[in-house]
């Protein structure tokens, strides 16, 4: 409502006002003083208004917008839902896919589909990157015909609502707030999503009926300030050297509870630098190939003592075999409802390449690729919750799930270059013409 303007309140032209005789004076005086105070009081009644609607405002913008969020629900969306969620093959899988939209996620989803299991996906399109890429990859897992839902993991309605519907046999949950240097910008995003959310799901996951095995996304972060390589499972993880890294180490902590106290059966997965097609813009590998094609100088960080920063890039394909080979492994939850029946499955694995390749050679691989010189500016690590290298030892891995990667960051970049011309439009000079 529009507070009133002191010109709203009167006439514009008030009329002329005749002093005649002294009683005409006094009548018109009283006349005067009985319209002002009448007056008065709407003027104070429509401030009163007008403070209370104000007041009241805020309440109404935000139910708003919880009721315009409140995107689910609906015969036809159970339908959609339930749809998804039918395995195409005997015997398959019922799978929740959280962060389905996501770069793993997505790529998750896409192979259990194609191998004939069902798919429910849940992604809240969040802006820590670009959204229209995540739309982008929800449309193309749409014509696999499966189906996303636009909704947070810490709405516990919604989770209750989907295990009402759906009687899943695994979740897969990939969803988190990602990035180890936004932790210092937005900390309290990591903790809604990467805490707060995995226990509303946890705990939706503790009260269905059947309860679901539970895979999911850890991190190589975990190992932190661990300096014994390769690193393995049975290392100390207590020393995280930034708020994502301590968020995961939290998660395993908060899983192993849930696995002990309600009987589900849990595996985590710590994942080392996944890459490839369809990939987080925020990482180095991609933000590094759109600065080199548009010309711009790309920042390499460089370790104490000049050492360079090295990473075991794990490609994405090697990746979803782990996951699958996860799910397939998983063991059966031994609770009902909350109640724990027995004890279940507890496992944690890395999922890595073994490998470890350092920045400037990932760089040399990428300028190959793109036929293009890459502009370096080269500086010191600074404190941003970085750490110098990681190595996975995956022993654990192929012993119990038959991990075993194939693809080499040669490999994985020449396919990952390929995807990110043909998706942008960019190309490189001599061949391709640049556009950014």
């Amino acid at each position: 409502m529009r507070a009133l303007k002191e010109d709203e309140l009167f006439p514009s032209t008030p009329g002329k006002f005749k002093i005649e005789r002294a009683h005409q004076i006094h009548r018109q005086y009283q006349r005067c003083f009985a319209s002002s105070t009448t007056i008065f009081l709407w003027v104070i009644f429509l401030v009163a208004l007008t403070a209370s609607f104000l007041s009241f405002q805020p309440f109404l913008s935000s139910s708003s917008r919880l009721s315009s969020s409140h995107s689910w629900g609906g015969l036809q969306w159970e339908r959609q839902v339930r749809v998804s969620a039918s395995p195409r093959r005997p015997s398959g899988l019922t799978v929740l896919v959280t962060g389905a939209a996501g770069f793993i996620g997505s790529h998750c989803s896409l192979a259990l589909r194609k191998r004939g299991d069902g798919i429910v996906g849940l992604d809240n399109f969040n802006s820590y990157y670009d959204p229209s890429l995540k739309k982008a990859r929800r449309s193309h897992l749409s014509s696999h015909s499966i189906f996303i839902v636009d909704g947070d993991i810490n709405d516990a309605r919604l989770l209750s609502k989907l295990f009402d519907i759906v009687p899943f046999s695994h979740v897969l949950h990939l969803a988190a707030q990602a990035g180890v240097r936004y932790a210092i910008e937005n900390p309290s995003s990591y903790i809604h999503s990467n805490i707060a959310g995995l226990v509303t799901l946890l705990e939706a996951v503790k009260s269905a009926d059947p309860q679901p095995a539970f895979i999911w996304a850890s991190s190589s972060s975990v190992y932190g300030l661990n300096d014994i390589v390769p690193f393995s499972e049975s290392h100390r993880t207590d020393r995280p050297a930034s708020l994502y890294a301590a968020t995961k180490k939290a998660g395993e902590e908060i899983t192993h509870t849930y696995n002990h106290i309600h009987g589900l059966s849990i595996t985590g997965l710590r994942f080392f630098t996944v890459y490839g097609p369809w990939g987080r813009p925020d990482m180095a590998y991609f933000s590094f190939t759109k600065a080199i094609l548009a010309g711009k100088s790309i920042t390499i960080y460089r370790g104490r003592d000049g050492l360079n920063l090295a990473r075991d890039f794990t490609y994405i394909d090697d990746i979803v075999r782990g996951c699958l080979a996860s799910l397939d492994t998983a063991g059966k939850s031994t609770g009902s409802g909350g109640k724990k029946r027995g004890p279940a499955p507890y496992r944690i694995f890395n999922l890595g390449n073994t490998s470890p390749v350092n920045v400037p050679t990932l760089v040399s691989i990428l300028e190959r690729h793109l036929k293009l010189k890459a502009k370096k500016h080269v500086i010191e690590m600074p404190s941003n919750g970085d750490v110098p290298f990681t190595h996975a030892n995956i022993t654990l891995a192929m012993a119990e799930l038959g991990y075993k990667p194939t693809t080499n960051l040669d490999a994985g970049l020449k396919k990952f270059v390929k995807w990110y011309i043909s998706y942008y439009g960019h190309a490189t000079r001599g061949i391709f013409k640049t556009n950014l």
